[in-house]
């Protein structure tokens, strides 16, 4: 068995440079199927949802290799439109290739996905979104057939801004006769960057980041080389860290503008957050207060996928804070654990209410998810004595090297097999 073991009490400092982000890179892995050439991803995470996205590439007769810290995929060779259950239950994100394999093949087909069990994800709006595109989609026995020889561009109206649904229908117009216009789309970060992948293969996209996305489908494409933004997520989750444990640390390459809602948060609580062209210092010498309600919700609103950090640094702080979760139904079941260390946190619904304690005392905990198993790491940075974390699996398939990163910073964690 693997865990992580952390010794609390040790405040953090020193300068890290955030690795590439995993929300971007798997799109980006799925759209380079559509390019029938080489792409060169620089700075690509090393994570388990990446060797799955690997394996599926593979799975479809494209290879792909390791160069450094690059990762070269060559989609020349497309022998299959189809992707095993074994494959598409390892993470949620498979799903993503539906919408590039129909662009390219003319058909797809799949079963539902996997991923961290965080409540009911549907991926209605995919399918949705093909259909108005002309693909025909029929669901049987827990598989998808897609049939889509001659998609047109047209109007695609989300009924919600899911990111998936944004990314699959933006890929799949890409193999559209004519314009394609998607409406109530999500404006994450992640989704510009996978714009400006696909205009560097010689596609025509345009207003990502935006709530509007326009595509001019059919155009010839090509391999390119591109560098991933970082990651937003782990960026949020070592400033997190160092507001639970106390310190001074730097974040390089970073863009603070996609994690103003979470320096906002943690200035708030009493953090001192300088941001810039370069990336983002955080310093914290007081204890943390309790804040205003933090609402999760789509960009660029608070991210679900910072609240279970945020409500692990805020364990030991002066005060309340309430949570209102409004993304995902099962996105708190970190807490359980986090009471076997101490922590006095009470959930009705959707809302968690988070009463800061005086201490925390290690304990062994199970991650239940990607995000709640940091949250664990990062409750662990200030208990007194020992936390071990279990099931690690969860949370290497987001972090390249938590435990390293963290040691990194100053902070006793390891790795290890028992």
């Amino acid at each position: 068995m693997e865990l992580i073991s952390v010794e609390g009490g040790r405040s953090l400092s020193g300068q890290l440079t955030v690795q590439g982000a995993k929300n971007s890179v798997l799109p980006i892995l799925a759209a380079t199927i559509l390019s029938g050439d080489v792409c060169r991803i620089c700075g690509c995470p090393r994570l388990r949802d990446v060797d799955t996205a690997v394996e599926i590439l593979q799975h479809l007769g494209c290879r792909a290799h390791w160069a450094g810290g690059d990762l070269v995929v060559d989609t020349t060779q497309l022998t299959s439109s189809e992707i095993p259950e074994e494959l598409m239950r390892k993470m949620r994100s498979s799903v993503m290739f539906l919408g590039a394999i129909l662009a390219r093949c003319g058909r797809a087909d799949m079963s539902y996905p996997g991923g961290c069990e965080l409540g009911p994800r549907p991926i209605d709006l995919h399918l949705a979104a093909l259909r108005t595109l002309g693909a025909e989609v029929r669901e049987e026995g827990g598989n998808i057939h897609c049939r889509g020889s001659s998609l047109q561009g047209t109007e695609v109206v989300l009924n919600l801004p899911s990111v998936g649904a944004t990314e699959n229908a933006i890929l799949a117009a890409c193999g559209a006769e004519g314009v394609t216009t998607v409406s109530n789309a999500a404006r994450e970060p992640e989704i510009v960057d996978l714009q400006d992948f696909l205009n560097k293969l010689g596609a025509r996209v345009q207003g990502a980041g935006t709530s509007t996305v326009v595509v001019e489908g059919k155009q010839p494409l090509h391999g390119c080389e591109h560098r991933v933004i970082s990651d937003r997520i782990v960026a949020a989750t070592y400033l997190a860290a160092a507001a639970a444990a106390g310190g001074d640390i730097r974040l390089e390459g970073v863009d603070w503008r996609h994690l103003s809602t979470v320096t906002n948060a943690l200035g708030a609580a009493g953090c001192r957050i300088q941001s810039g062209d370069g990336g983002i210092r955080l310093q914290c010498r007081e204890p943390l207060r309790g804040i205003h309600p933090v609402r999760t919700s789509p960009y660029p609103g608070f991210p679900t996928d910072a609240q279970a950090v945020l409500m692990a640094a805020l364990l030991r702080s002066r005060g309340t804070t309430v949570f209102v979760e409004n993304m995902f139904e099962n996105r708190y079941r970190h807490v359980a654990e986090l009471l076997r260390l101490g922590a006095d946190v009470r959930i009705e619904g959707r809302v968690a209410v988070v009463c800061g304690v005086s201490r925390l005392q290690g304990a062994r905990v199970r991650a239940t998810d990607l995000r709640g198993g940091a949250a664990l790491v990062l409750a662990g940075l200030q208990a007194e004595g020992t936390t071990q974390v279990e099931a690690i699996h969860h949370i290497e398939r987001g972090y390249e090297d938590l435990p390293g990163d963290l040691v990194q910073l100053g902070a006793c964690v390891r790795r290890i097999v028992t």
